[in-house]
């Protein structure tokens, strides 16, 4: 049984928890008989209190303890910690709990994030707060101990700074109403926004469900309108549903795992009483098509996550233990050891937006570039203590190897091309220029004489013996974005785009990738997929939604022009077409076959666009600049003279 509304809100029905173990900060002092621990197979025992060496603790570099945000609706939500493997504390508290922030401190040297560990006893005493001034409190614990918090959370300086203000035009309050009515409620709280909500739509199918992806630019927009609570309410959401059982022919994922969507269901109660209650119907991958475990949700959930402290200066969500457990289980996953020999992350096809077979198993580049976000945000945002030590250095030491791999061995260009052409094949050497023994035949035809002499881009994907030499835009925009790519790659990317216009824009914005493939290669690559016939869908197709990850890269990189040609060709033809999620045909001229209207985040996704041209300080805030420090961390352990050398050495001044 799923944790429900009534179960979240009253904590009654113990054991629908087992499923869904929580814990809340708050615990009574004395006797603890009230709480239970439970194991994955549904047994309920007892425990006495004093087995349980819980301690509580405000991390020092906490912003505040508590928020006093207005907020859509208060609900009790309960808090998990772990006691050992499948078995957890649970409890219960009538505050608003989502307003409190602990800190993580998991064993020293431990790996395995599954526990988290509280100081100071469950029978510490709360904090008493003492009001002072309007910006100042004073929290006073059991032993009089003073620890000053500040009220108004640290906002960003930048975030004052006078935007352009221009009056909202109809077309944006009428997609302001569209959007605000794709909001999903549970429990009387905002928690996401829907796929799409198309009132003519009699079969859905799963487009009524929220979707971690398709969430991000709602929650964008929201959080650059200052309404930060319902992105506040999803990242928890979802954060408790990544602890649920997931399971397909007995066989569960890692635990790390987020789901690609999940429904607010209403359901009638077991008493037979005619009420009913809500729960939260979760989707791993157990019900997609293709059983395709959603990869990029997870990155998506760190990326936005940052977001979320960037852009309202809530810094205590991402310092709350349960989210700093959270973040670690995604990057222990992502980090795991395999039988892999590069840094990049090894997928199966259809495991991020492009979710259905299109030829981009192995390393595609959309993973590789939200993995590359995703490590940044968490370097970030992890409390750095004697626990997460060893994860910061991992993430170091991935970063530094995986912005090598990508911008040395994914980056073409003209005169990359033209080294390709002339490689030599079967080269046994550790010295070896064809390290993937690629063969030059590879190169498609289109290619040579399309490609511009001032543009470049990053491959596909790149295996053994294997470059797809598709543009895949999602990718290489957030190449750009997160400063994957070099600077002048970069631009070289952006430089492209506008040669190619016509290509990637046509008239509408954007293609999901370039070129199509057709006939023989479309049976092959996509097993003769119906709606990924050529320049449709994900093949070739054009998704309005790319319009905000573009105008981020344009402003990034000093070309509003671009962004904001692109925004003004969408914002003519965007409402006319009722939304819809992606366009046919090759310059984007009619709207998809199988395409649902009123998208919300092709709607979302404009509107994310329109403010940040408003305010490209907002929007500063998501990208990254360069870090140099990456550059100069290597951990392979070989030196420049010996029979093994360093590739990182030999191409550094090509890198900087």
């Amino acid at each position: 049984m799923k944790p429900s509304c009534r179960i979240l809100s009253k904590c009654r029905n113990l054991r629908s928890f087992a499923q869904q173990p929580q814990i809340c900060p708050n615990l009574p002092s004395g006797d603890l008989s009230k709480f239970k621990v439970f194991d994955y197979n549904r047994k309920i025992h007892s425990y006495p209190y004093h087995l349980f060496g819980f301690r509580s603790e405000f991390h020092r570099t906490q912003k505040k303890l508590c928020s006093n945000q207005p907020s859509f609706g208060q609900s009790r939500i309960c808090f998990r910690v772990g006691l050992g493997r499948n078995r957890f504390l649970v409890g219960c508290d009538s505050s608003d709990v989502r307003n409190y922030s602990t800190s993580v401190e998991p064993g020293v040297n431990d790996k395995n994030f599954e526990s988290v560990y509280l100081k100071g006893g469950v029978n510490v005493k709360p904090f008493v707060v003492d009001k002072t001034t309007e910006d100042e409190e004073i929290l006073r614990g059991e032993q009089g101990d003073v620890i000053e918090k500040t009220v108004e959370s640290e906002r960003n300086e930048d975030l004052r700074v006078e935007s352009r203000k221009t009056e909202e035009s109809e077309i944006e309050k009428e997609a302001w109403r569209l959007l605000r009515n794709s909001i999903v409620t549970y429990c009387n709280s905002p928690v996401g926004t829907v796929a799409a909500n198309d009132p003519n739509d009699k079969t859905p199918l799963n487009y009524d469900q929220v979707f971690l992806r398709d969430f991000v630019p709602s929650a964008l927009a929201f959080l650059m309108k200052g309404e930060g609570e319902i992105v506040k309410n999803f990242l928890l959401y979802t954060l408790q549903l990544q602890s649920w059982e997931k399971t397909v022919d007995c066989y569960s994922p890692g635990q790390g795992l987020m789901p690609a969507s999940f429904k607010v269901r209403t359901v009638p109660l077991d008493d037979s009483s005619g009420k009913f209650e809500e729960v939260l119907d979760p989707d791993f991958g157990e019900s997609a098509i293709g059983r395709v475990a959603p990869v990029d949700s997870g990155l998506w959930w760190i990326i936005l996550l940052r977001a979320y402290g960037k852009l309202t200066g809530d810094f205590t969500l991402q310092e709350r233990v349960d989210v700093q457990t959270g973040i670690r289980l995604i990057l222990n996953l992502c980090l795991s050891d395999g039988f892999d020999m590069f840094p990049t992350l090894l997928v199966t096809d259809g495991s991020c937006m492009i979710d259905r077979r299109m030829g981009i198993h192995g390393h595609p580049l959309e993973i590789q570039a939200l993995f590359y976000s995703a490590l940044r945000c968490s370097r970030e945002m992890l409390v750095e203590n004697e626990g997460s030590k060893n994860l910061v250095r991992a993430v170091n030491n991935r970063l530094s190897a995986l912005s090598f791999h990508i911008r040395e061995y994914y980056w073409v260009d003209m005169k990359k091309i033209n080294e390709i052409y002339r490689y030599k094949t079967e080269e046994y050497s550790m010295d070896a220029i064809n390290k993937f023994n690629i063969y030059p035949e590879q190169i498609p035809h289109w290619l040579m004489d399309w490609i511009p002499s001032e543009g470049g881009y990053m491959l596909g994907n790149l295996q053994p013996a294997h470059m797809d030499f598709r543009f895949f835009t999602l990718g290489n925009l957030w190449s750009i974005v997160s400063s994957m790519g070099t600077p002048k790659q970069n631009q070289a990317i952006l430089n492209l785009i506008e040669a190619k216009w016509d290509d990637f824009v046509g008239q509408m914005p954007l293609k999901i990738c370039y070129p199509a493939v057709k006939n023989e290669e479309w049976r092959i690559i996509t097993g003769s997929d119906p709606k990924n016939t050529p320049w449709s869908y994900h093949n070739g197709g054009t998704w309005p939604t790319l319009l905000w990850q573009f105008t981020l890269a344009c402003i990034k990189m000093g070309r509003t022009d671009l962004a904001e040609k692109a925004v003004e060709m969408a914002e003519k033809q965007l409402p006319a077409d009722r939304w819809p999620e992606y366009y046919d045909t090759r310059f984007g001229k009619f709207v998809g076959k199988q395409a649902r209207l009123y998208q919300t985040w092709t709607i979302a996704g404009f509107l994310t666009s329109k403010m940040m041209l408003q305010n490209p300080h907002m929007a500063s805030l998501l990208y990254w600049d360069e870090d140099y420090e990456l550059l100069e961390i290597c951990v392979c352990g070989l030196t420049k003279s010996g029979r093994k050398k360093c590739s990182r050495w030999a191409a550094k001044s090509h890198i900087i």
